[in-house]
């Protein structure tokens, strides 16, 4: 595949890393593989601790100045930013469809879905208030500001390349921050193409930086250790992420970590099951199941298991595998061998310990790194998938007498990202949402995600919340001002 062949705008491949405004590239390289077919479709430039340096010194440069815009001046650009995405989204789509493997009817939907993050930290920027705080004491007065923090740092995975950045990057940029982005080796042109369409949108020079590399450990190493840098937003593993917190720790950062999940997703026997059936195809199988807040384990009450499997059955009977340019493709293949390999190995386990296969449960006959839409029942807490994310196209359903035992079942893990409960009774919404542990409760919903909305997660699932106005905060320091002086007349 020649991918700049299917652009209609073929500027937006450049191939090469954007540092203090201009394109650049390194001594070596490396290559993007399409997952679908194992074809080479680009190559960009691998680089290490030295031009990441040189990125953080290019933020720090354009920082003052930048912080020094009204927050409506930097609402303007990122705007032009909003606009250019939205112009440019099917060939944005095209490109993730080639270097992630998802259908480009969802990469475009993600397109779409991201710049909706951009759109609101525009406007949002505006609203940094301050308070004026009621004094204890006569002839003074308290007040407090909001400013930016500073350089900011961003790692970004690869199950959703555009989506991450637009939900980091526009957030710092409105508080008035500068940025550094690392891009998942997997899946970095669409996080250049959003660099040349923020370069076209007029950003300053040094206030967008974006480090291609396959070393990510040297460049979050480099990132983390700088002084300069004042804010690391990370989305990731629990495991990544520890280390990352870990590496901050000398020059106490600020920082955001969306980490791993493991999404109970609980049907009580009042539940319309349709609905629940519906919520849950479209939550578990989405991007190929490669999602943090995709159910992981399905908790359906003894009553209905019967039913909801044989409803679950026929639904995830019509999805369709294929490659993200195929028309009918409702989903594409997991990003790389080590991703087929966990999948296979979950299911195994999962066998091993008497789980039975209702169905798909192995690779694709597609090969690559396809595999077929699966359903386990039988499932115990024995087995890899009730502590450890598949994160692949698995729905293994585990059973579970009354709503006490359901909620114990939902928080029996260190993680707490997100959960999904189906119920008709609105006092068990109002309980079962308070009790359960996660920074994301979908109740009679497996639709979760918007930019008004604040997302993130608890326990391992890390700290911080992205989009909203609470993701504004992330990026703001509070200072506090004491007047004194200020006598009565």
């Amino acid at each position: 595949m020649i991918l700049s062949d299917k652009l209609t705008n073929k500027s937006l491949l450049p191939n090469k890393a954007y540092i203090n405004g201009k394109w650049v590239d390194a001594s070596k390289s490396f290559d993007v593989i399409n997952p679908s077919t194992q074809e080479v479709i680009a190559s960009v430039p691998d680089m290490g601790a030295e031009e990441t340096h040189d990125a953080i010194a290019a933020a720090d440069g354009a920082f003052k100045d930048w912080a020094a815009k009204t927050a409506k001046e930097r609402g303007a650009f990122l705007k032009k930013w909003y606009q250019l995405i939205l112009d440019n989204r099917e060939d944005l789509g095209i490109i993730m469809a080639a270097e992630q493997g998802k259908p480009v009817k969802e990469a475009i939907g993600e397109v779409l879905y991201g710049a909706e993050f951009v759109e609101w930290f525009a406007e949002e920027g505006k609203r940094a208030y301050g308070d004026v705080i009621p004094t204890t004491t006569h002839g003074s007065r308290v007040v407090t500001m909001k400013q930016p923090v500073g350089v900011c740092a961003m790692i970004t995975p690869w199950n959703f390349p555009s989506a991450m950045i637009t939900r980091k990057m526009p957030p710092a940029l409105a508080a008035g921050c500068t940025v550094v982005s690392k891009p998942a080796e997997d899946t970095p042109l669409s996080a250049i193409a959003l660099a040349v369409l923020a370069e076209e949108a007029g950003f300053p020079k040094g206030v967008i930086n974006v480090v291609t590399t396959s070393h990510s450990s040297d460049v979050g190493k480099a990132m983390c250790e700088s002084d300069i840098v004042r804010k690391l937003s990370f989305t990731g593993s629990t495991k990544v992420g520890k280390i990352l917190m870990g590496q901050c720790a000398d020059t106490m950062k600020k920082l955001s970590l969306e980490l791993g999940g493991n999404a109970p997703f609980v049907v009580f026997g009042d539940a319309d099951i349709d609905a629940a059936v519906k919520g849950l195809v479209a939550g578990k199988f989405r991007n190929c199941g490669q999602v943090c807040i995709a159910p992981n384990r399905i908790y359906v009450q003894d009553s209905v298991h019967d039913e909801f499997v044989e409803k679950l059955k026929a639904a995830v009977s019509d999805i369709k595998v294929g490659d993200g340019f195929d028309e009918d493709s409702d989903i594409g293949p997991l990003i790389n061998q080590a991703g087929l390999e966990k999948v296979q190995d979950h299911v195994q386990d999962a066998l091993d310990k008497g789980a039975t296969v209702v169905l798909g449960g192995k690779q694709h006959k597609k090969g690559a790194t396809f595999f077929e839409p699966t359903i386990l029942t039988g499932m115990t807490d024995e087995m890899k998938v009730a502590s450890d994310e598949t994160f692949g196209p698995v729905a293994s359903i585990f059973k579970f007498t009354d709503e006490q035992d359901a909620i114990d079942k939902a928080n029996d893990t260190i993680y707490g990202l997100a959960a999904y409960f189906y119920t008709r009774d609105i006092g068990r919404v109002w309980r079962v949402s308070e009790a359960i542990e996660a920074g994301i409760i979908g109740a009679n919903t497996g639709s979760t995600s918007s930019e008004v909305a604040p997302f993130g997660g608890v326990k391992h699932s890390g700290i911080g919340r992205e989009g909203s106005k609470y993701g504004l905060d992330e990026f703001l320091e509070i200072k506090y001002v004491a007047m004194g002086g200020i006598e009565e007349s």
